[in-house]
């Protein structure tokens, strides 16, 4: 298939047409401001770029939505026969996206509920391959104080500017994120914010299409006038293009370091009056944008050797001082480890893999399941000063483990716990979280970064 092929260039070198494309466009938005890209809609339906959703949206994995069309069953179908109809619509204009599937799923380390829409495999494809042609577009404008769903960045980028700000004198902080952030951008001021870059008339009509599907709940769909819905391939890009208008307007000079993770925000400032200051005008920036900030989660903290910290992102941040080691003097810094809520996920999900529902599987599964996630979750928190809770967490693993070998063979507690050690000698192969931990300085990148000559920084 010519889409999953790369073409070779002059100099020999191998040429993504994908990327090429979406480096043209970044280049050209870059180079002028104003510009308004007003023939885009005949790269969407290009079958390289289709093709490039697919895949984005297989890797992804997901499940269906009202049509209960899974991705195996378009395997089955046929890919190519999918696309060259999604490409024939897009053409002709006749492309209508299904309502998404509207569901609830828990927030990690909370009782509440979260909605999440579902759309249909099909419109997963549409919405990926349109992210694929506008986000350089966009990302062209986007500031440096941005992070969330932005490529070659990610919340360890947005993690370190607090270590750095931190060390600089910046203590005082404004944490807050916006109320429901993603059902509450307007369509109308959406647009508008993407118009600032695209007049391709049939973009922006597919882009209204998309907005108006509506969800399907209880049977009923409801078409809102307001919301990107939360799940969608392309609901974070948008997300990001309608809030670029708050970072924009940020003076950083008058009102501290912002720092942007979608809709979780955080400001590092100097002095008590500023964060007041940066406070007052967060919430007159949001509420321009039609938005308000959420109550229970906004407040300003002082950074200070044992006083509170704050959550972000996961991790929780408190200002320590260092013990004396080898005739060195103390110094003060920002540590982090894994928030509280985040630890209560980590048991949670622990929990659901070793529930006993699952008495019928072998042992190695379970294990192989707990290692799974276990590896995603330390891979995250390893750039912390984690270690005290690593071990609580080891320590629960293997205590679910062993209640679970008990249950499985109807014996004590105790027997679980001589299973876990006797049974095997790597307690059938569950992962060790030590020695994996490390620990960020300040002024330090998280991760080696090339310098200008290409080299990595030792």
């Amino acid at each position: 298939m010519s889409a999953g092929l790369a073409i070779p260039a002059a100099s020999g070198s191998i040429v993504d047409p994908v990327r090429a494309l979406q480096h043209a466009l970044y280049r050209a938005a870059k180079a002028d401001p104003g510009r308004r890209f007003h023939a885009l809609r005949d790269k969407i339906f290009r079958r390289d770029v289709l093709w490039r959703a697919w895949v984005a949206v297989r890797r992804n994995d997901g499940a269906p939505g009202i049509d209960k069309t899974t991705l195996d069953r378009v395997e089955q179908y046929g890919v190519v026969r999918l696309l060259d109809e999604l490409a024939s619509e897009l053409r002709d204009g006749s492309y209508r996206p299904l309502p998404a599937r509207r569901v609830f799923i828990p927030k990690p380390g909370s009782s509440e509920l979260r909605p999440l829409s579902i759309p249909s495999v099909r419109d997963r494809i549409v919405q990926a391959a349109v992210k694929i042609v506008l986000e350089p577009v966009f990302e062209a404008d986007m500031l440096s104080c941005s992070f969330g769903f932005r490529p070659k960045r990610s919340a360890h980028d947005a993690l370190q500017v607090l270590i750095e700000e931190s060390a600089r004198g910046r203590r005082w902080v404004v944490e807050t994120d916006i109320a429901n952030c993603f059902s509450a951008i307007p369509h109308k001021e959406l647009m508008q914010a993407v118009e600032e870059r695209v007049c391709d008339q049939a973009v922006l009509k597919l882009l209204r299409v998309m907005l108006r599907a509506g969800v399907m709940e209880h049977g009923l769909v409801r078409r809102e006038v307001t919301g990107s819905p939360q799940g969608g391939v392309i609901s974070p890009s948008l997300c990001n293009v309608y809030l670029h208008r708050l970072d924009r307007q940020w003076s950083t000079r008058e009102h501290g370091v912002l720092v942007r993770y979608a809709d979780d925000a955080l400001v590092m400032c100097k002095s008590r009056e500023q964060a007041e200051a940066a406070l007052q005008r967060l919430r007159q920036l949001l509420a321009e944008l039609g938005l308000q900030p959420k109550e229970a989660k906004t407040r300003i903290v002082h950074l200070q050797v044992g006083g509170e910290g704050v959550d972000f992102l996961g991790f929780h941040h408190r200002l320590v001082t260092s013990r004396p080691h080898d005739g060195r003097r103390p110094f003060t810094f920002l540590a982090r480890w894994p928030a509280n809520k985040a630890m209560q996920h980590a048991r949670d999900r622990i929990r659901e893999l070793t529930a006993r529902r699952r008495l019928l599987l072998p042992v190695e599964v379970i294990v192989q399941d707990v290692n799974t996630f276990l590896r995603g979750w330390a891979g995250y928190f390893r750039y912390g000063h984690s270690a005290q809770r690593f071990s609580k967490i080891r320590q629960y693993v293997r205590m679910r483990i062993a209640l679970w070998l008990s249950k499985r063979y109807r014996r004590s507690r105790h027997f679980g716990r001589w299973a876990l050690l006797r049974f095997t000698s790597n307690e059938f192969g569950l992962i060790r979280l030590y020695g994996i931990v490390v620990q960020p300085r300040a002024g330090k990148p998280w991760r080696d970064k090339p310098n200008a000559g290409g080299e990595r920084r030792r």
